[in-house]
């Protein structure tokens, strides 16, 4: 019955005995391990883990665990999770009143917050629903009827550009953070440490929402409302251009839901957690994802030739002539990647310094593997 994000232990102290269980999607980070004597250990994160442990996993989303039978649980189990193929027929206004309903819950709050804006698709429509929402509301009484929004980027970074013009329609307090490729650069060890990842892609794009964070939560906002998984759900990415038909479009959707605590869930939460900010996903409500994911998937193939886009779907939910949620070329800009948005030297300068890196490391171990042969 739980709705949200979340990761906890129910301790029982009658019997010292205890259950463990993490959300539906994994939008919030947990890990478990056993010890050699038999214990068991469960963290946010994997540095806390006892270094005695034999043996440690990510906790699976959408389970519990629980002492007693010893064992994991799949609590989450919704239709689409079968991957069989869906046939409810598309109805933009389900899927526009699904999707508003989803942000909306989310502006339950009491401290300050504010929404990240890259100027795409899914945080504008994000931003534009919660300015919508704000007036009248007792968040709106206690911090202000003007919605705050913050954006990184390198200087003259697609995203900056964007995402300025989407402020200025919607009218929101918008706040810019630049930053260079060498601060990026200085900032990977620690990124690494705070999101304990070696996968390239989520590395390059967690940094510039790492630096955003802390410069965020120094203006003392506590919690962001974010865009990921729209991509996922609606099959965003470029290369679903190429599926051969609705089966595979829809099992690789699938897919990549159920992926999604590995990489971009992972990359929102810890990136943000690291300087105790909260960053809350509407895109994966569990409300949300059953209509969404319930759609025929013919609905979301990639059509040029009848001018239907990556999130085709989604974008057609929010072309209101009357009341236009945004302008039409912010509603129809194609995909950029995060790490691409923040400006395309970012991506450069790190393979540029990677290359330069490796290449020193490698001549110095060369330099002494006479030595060690000797």
């Amino acid at each position: 019955m739980l709705d949200g994000m979340f990761s906890f232990v129910l301790l029982d102290t009658r019997d010292n005995s205890f259950i463990v269980a993490r959300d539906a999607v994994g939008i919030t980070s947990l890990y478990i391990g056993w010890g050699l004597d038999g214990s068991i250990w469960i963290s946010s994160e994997l540095k806390g883990l006892n270094d005695d442990c034999e043996h440690f996993q990510c906790f699976p989303p959408g389970h519990l665990y629980s002492s007693k039978n010893g064992g994991f649980r799949r609590w989450y189990n919704p239709i689409w999770f079968s991957e069989a193929i869906p046939s409810s027929p598309y109805d933009p206004l389900v899927l526009r009143r699904a999707f508003e309903n989803a942000v909306i819950k989310r502006l339950m709050t009491d401290v300050p917050f504010g929404v990240l804006l890259s100027g795409g698709l899914d945080s504008s429509l994000v931003a534009s629903i919660t300015a919508r929402h704000l007036a009248g509301t007792k968040a709106a009484k206690q911090w202000g009827s003007q919605l705050h929004s913050f954006c990184v980027g390198l200087e003259g970074s697609p995203d900056l550009k964007a995402a300025r013009e989407v402020a200025d329609y919607l009218g929101t307090v918008h706040h810019e953070f630049h930053f260079t490729v060498q601060d990026g650069i200085d900032a990977i060890e620690d990124v690494i440490y705070h999101i304990e990842t070696y996968d390239v892609t989520t590395i390059r794009a967690s940094t510039p929402m790492f630096l955003m964070s802390r410069k965020i939560k120094a203006l003392g906002v506590k919690m962001v409302i974010s865009g990921e998984g729209s991509d996922e759900i609606f099959g965003g990415y470029l290369y679903f251009h190429k599926a051969p038909n609705k089966e595979e479009f829809h099992r690789e959707t699938c897919h990549k839901i159920k992926a999604l605590h590995q990489y971009d869930c992972l990359r929102a939460n810890k990136s943000t957690s690291a300087w105790g900010l909260e960053a809350r996903v509407p895109f994966l409500d569990k409300d949300f994802i059953n209509v969404a994911m319930a759609i025929d998937p013919q609905w979301k193939m990639i059509r040029p030739e009848e001018g239907r886009i990556e999130k085709w779907v989604l974008r057609k939910a929010f072309d209101d002539e009357d009341h236009p949620y945004l302008p039409k070329h912010i509603l129809y800009r194609q995909k950029e990647q995060f790490s691409d948005g923040v400006g395309y030297s970012w991506i450069d300068g790190l393979k540029a310094h990677a290359a330069e890196h490796v290449c020193i490391s490698i001549s110095a171990l060369l330099l002494q593997l006479p030595l060690l042969f000797h």
